[in-house]
């Protein structure tokens, strides 16, 4: 398989991801439910959302595909991507179509800590290319403070 293709791949998969979840997203980001919820004061306007996934899903695709060329255990690294992209995927309808705001945020932690293993586990064959992982785990943190947020000043949800 050539690099490009592989690069290419790396980038289709992740913007497949964002695009998959945004079905829920669109929709739930002006829902009455969401709209109607206590946000935390630090939550940013909507458009910056869409600046800060298309950053983090490029540095990303970058990381992978370094990662893909470099590393000997190609399952392992193959099964953490997936688990991080499925979970990524999930937050959306979980969040925002069914209003299941812990899970919400159990799902966002366990992101977190599978983007946090992929930095941990290959840093030595990534070296300073593993920075390219910390915009993502950056933005998790803060999504995971919104989301534990409106958990707290919502109780009734």
């Amino acid at each position: 398989m050539s690099k490009y293709f592989q690069a290419v791949l790396w980038f289709a998969l992740n913007f497949l991801g964002l695009y998959l979840g945004s079905f829920a997203t669109t929709t739930g980001i002006n829902s009455p439910w969401y709209t109607a919820l206590k946000q935390a004061p630090w939550t940013p306007p909507g458009y910056i959302f869409g600046i800060a996934w298309t950053t983090i899903m490029i540095a990303f695709s970058i990381y992978l595909f370094r990662g893909w060329r470099s590393v000997e255990n190609k399952r392992q690294f193959a099964l953490l991507f997936g688990t991080s992209w499925l979970l990524n995927v999930l937050w959306n309808p979980i969040f925002f179509v069914m209003h299941q705001t812990l899970l919400g945020l159990v799902v966002l932690i366990a992101l977190l800590l599978s983007i946090s293993a992929i930095a941990v586990l290959y840093r030595k064959s990534q070296g300073r290319y593993t920075l390219l992982l910390a915009p993502y785990l950056i933005w998790l943190v803060i999504a995971a403070s919104l989301n534990a947020y409106i958990i707290w000043q919502n109780p009734i949800l």
